[in-house]
């Protein structure tokens, strides 16, 4: 019996030896492969969905909606922001637009021309809790939840005309005659384009005060056969650079300019670099910043210091305006008249010369 017990518990000894036996055997787990496909992070959610409404001209206007949206896309790429564009065929869109934007979530919201100013005084009161800037949008009581984004046309526009002024007088392109008549080409007749009118015509008289400066305007923004119709106009009055704030309608005083040989200033954008094959008459382009304008806008959303219920204008001062380079007339462009437009911002800013708005 004992000689039994002895060999069961032989046997029970072996088979716990073996049992512990095999896991060593297994030895640890062998580390996985290493892979060299980066690891997936998963998108942040956007901290934010701003959005804009675009006037009629529309996107591709080459003009302050085309700038109001690199704004945006400028805040898409580097704050994270959730974007999207409505645009407007009609006047009447406006108000079902800012609506629709509203109620799905946006803010801010951006209302793109004077022409919309109506319908956010109305609106921005029945969304309280949406933020909206209003560009080219003067308030006198602004909304408290808007706010007004303003330049100061006038300022660079009085850049531009110097450069008229004194081109008109010199020789450096073929284009240029000896009738001393420069022409402005407005779109819709209306305060903020007299701005640049009247900007324009100050810059051209204070170097050039027998400059002959002939106005004439569309009546919309739209119109490019209406804008080649006014430039072929002044072209035949002798008018050898022109200057258009007209949106659209520029595009079509540029064509004018090319068949007929002037010389043409830009507006809003460097439309050198927006309106392919137009070199050989951009002279320069008075750029207006409203990318500048949107972008700061939202940044003030996702930092939490938006401040509605005011009015903030751009200036020489602030970046909001100012010249573009003379591009392909850099080298033929007198230095006389580039130092002449150099004092001219200087004086502006040091406010020794205070630009006329009317």
């Amino acid at each position: 019996m004992n000689s039994k017990m002895s060999k069961l518990l032989a046997v029970l000894l072996a088979l716990m030896l073996v049992v512990a036996f095999v896991p060593a055997c297994g030895g640890a787990e062998e580390p996985e492969e290493p892979t060299d496909e980066p690891a997936v992070e998963e998108p942040a959610e956007p901290v934010l969905k701003a959005a804009m409404v675009t006037d009629v001209g529309g996107l591709g206007d080459k003009s302050f909606n085309d700038l109001a949206y690199e704004g945006l896309k400028k805040a898409e790429a580097e704050l994270n922001v959730e974007i999207k564009v409505l645009e407007s065929k009609e006047i009447t869109d406006y108000e079902s637009n800012i609506d629709q934007l509203a109620t799905a979530g946006y803010s801010p919201i951006f209302a793109v021309g004077f022409l919309m100013t109506d319908a956010i005084i109305k609106m921005a009161p029945e969304y309280s809790d949406v933020q909206f800037g209003g560009v080219d949008q003067f308030y006198e009581e602004p909304p408290a939840n808007a706010v007004g984004l303003l330049f100061k046309e006038h300022e660079g526009s009085y850049l531009a005309g110097v450069v008229a002024g004194l081109a008109t007088l010199d020789t450096f392109d073929d284009k240029l005659n000896g009738d001393n008549v420069i022409g402005f080409v407005g779109g819709m007749d209306v305060p903020l384009i007299k701005k640049f009118e009247a900007g324009f015509i100050a810059g051209a008289k204070s170097v050039n005060p027998d400059v002959k400066v002939i106005s004439l305007y569309a009546g919309n923004f739209t119109d490019q056969a209406k804008g080649k119709e006014l430039g072929l106009s002044l072209i035949e009055q002798k008018a050898d650079v022109i200057y258009a704030a007209a949106g659209a309608v520029g595009l079509g005083t540029i064509q004018a300019c090319q068949e007929k040989g002037a010389l043409f200033i830009g507006v809003d954008a460097d439309q050198y670099l927006t309106v392919p094959g137009s070199g050989d008459v951009m002279l320069t382009s008075m750029m207006k910043r409203v990318d500048v304008a949107v972008f700061d806008t939202i940044k003030s959303a996702v930092d939490g210091t938006f401040e509605g219920g005011t009015l903030k204008t751009y200036g020489l001062a602030e970046g909001g305006v100012d010249l573009a380079p003379f591009h392909d007339f850099e080298d033929a462009v007198p230095q006389a008249i580039k130092d002449a437009v150099e004092k001219a911002r200087a004086d502006i800013i040091g406010g020794t010369i205070e630009v006329p708005e009317s």
